[in-house]
């Protein structure tokens, strides 16, 4: 492990293993009792300090279980020249369980705690229950204290990328309500021009156009009437590109039928059709934002909530209204059970029950548990369709 990388805690324990390793070295040392056995665990204490100060056997876990495997031999020299280096097999217990794989740091460990009791005994102790505990139990509390740390590590690995997954979401979900105000408030603009500032125009034109019919030929009045009924002509007109250009991203590159098409491209969830009855007219901006909004949020509830394998969205013209249906094969719902949110926000049924009835409209959900559902709004043309 990089020491970079080392938390404040890490880093305490491996001070406190070197600090262990390197008083059990004196120890067995000092009692040694034998020129021998001095040399083996000063050999011993140099290969520790290599292992540790190599930045190898950090990066690379060959080189940490070659490293491992000259420390163990000089571990077993310097059990062979005195007992006292039994001590040494609970630090070497942590290294192997924490550079090995699993699948040789548990039998790593056991052999190391068979070589600490057979050399107890092999220098004449007396045997008794505690020459077998003692090297046993500082293994098992070993191995419970690194993976119990392991499994803490994980989780708090775990809990870091769901903060992180949780931070990213959070600032994805913001962008998209920006994004959604921004639109909505763009569709709101459009709106209010098309029904304020363009239909009054609009009158103003036709009034304009009666008053020049109704005066005698030749008045001098009707060359101030026309200047002005061509005026509101080219400010209508501005006040129709004003409109295109607020007209929502979707609309912008076809007509609503095109755009309600690319909806029902393949993708996650049910498989969509689209169809077109009667014979199509040009619908007014606000129109085709409200329906194509609606279908998008009716589409979004059947993915997200109906597990339906089809769906079918149509749109219909008719002599005096404009229809949309978005029916699936879903689970169904009971409609009465519905809570509205009050507050005529998101795509929920009260947004889209809100967006008909601003334009003169209606909007039913018919839906039973098991019977799939079906949404329909149906909005009444001004003046045979055109704006």
């Amino acid at each position: 492990m990089d020491p970079r990388a080392l938390t404040p805690a890490l880093r305490a324990l491996r001070l406190c293993l070197h600090l262990l390793m390197a008083g059990l070295l004196v120890l067995a040392a000092v009692r040694a009792h034998s020129t021998a056995g001095t040399v083996l665990a000063i050999v011993t204490g140099g290969v520790y300090a290599a292992g540790a100060w190599l930045p190898s056997v950090r990066r690379s876990q060959r080189a940490a279980a070659c490293w491992l495997a000259v420390l163990a031999l000089s571990w077993l020299a310097l059990l062979w020249a005195t007992p006292e280096a039994l001590w040494l097999a609970f630090p070497l217990y942590f290294l192997q369980l924490h550079l090995l794989p699993a699948r040789w740091s548990l039998p790593s460990v056991a052999l190391t705690a068979g070589a600490a009791i057979l050399s107890y005994v092999g220098h004449g102790a007396a045997l008794n229950p505690g020459v077998f505990i003692g090297p046993l139990l500082g293994g098992a509390v070993a191995v419970a204290t690194v993976l119990g740390y392991q499994a803490l590590y994980r989780e708090s690995e775990r809990r870091q990328r769901m903060v992180e997954e949780l931070i990213t979401t959070r600032a994805e979900l913001a962008a998209a309500e920006r994004h959604a105000g921004t639109l909505a408030e763009r569709e709101r603009l459009a709106r209010e021009i098309h029904d304020t500032l363009a239909q009054g125009l609009s009158s103003i034109q036709l009034l304009l156009r009666a008053a020049e019919r109704a005066l005698p030929p030749g008045s001098p009045a009707a060359g101030h009437i026309d200047r002005a009924r061509q005026a509101a002509q080219d400010n209508l007109a501005e006040a129709r590109r004003f409109v295109r250009a607020l007209t929502p991203p979707d609309l912008e590159s076809g007509s609503l039928a095109a755009a309600l098409e690319r909806l029902c491209e393949p993708g996650a969830g049910p498989r969509v059709r689209f169809s077109v009855s009667g014979t199509p007219v040009e619908l007014p901006t606000p129109y085709e934002v409200a329906l194509l909004r609606i279908a998008q949020s009716a589409l979004g509830n059947t993915v997200r909530h109906a597990g339906a394998g089809r769906a079918e969205i149509t749109l219909s013209f008719m002599e005096d209204a404009v229809a949309l249906d978005v029916v699936d094969d879903g689970k169904g719902f009971d409609p009465e059970a519905v809570r509205p949110s009050g507050d005529g926000g998101g795509f929920g049924l009260p947004a889209m029950r809100s967006r008909a009835r601003s334009l003169g409209g209606t909007f039913t959900v018919e839906s039973a548990p098991g019977q799939g559902t079906a949404v329909a709004v149906t909005l009444p043309l001004p003046g045979g369709g055109r704006a």
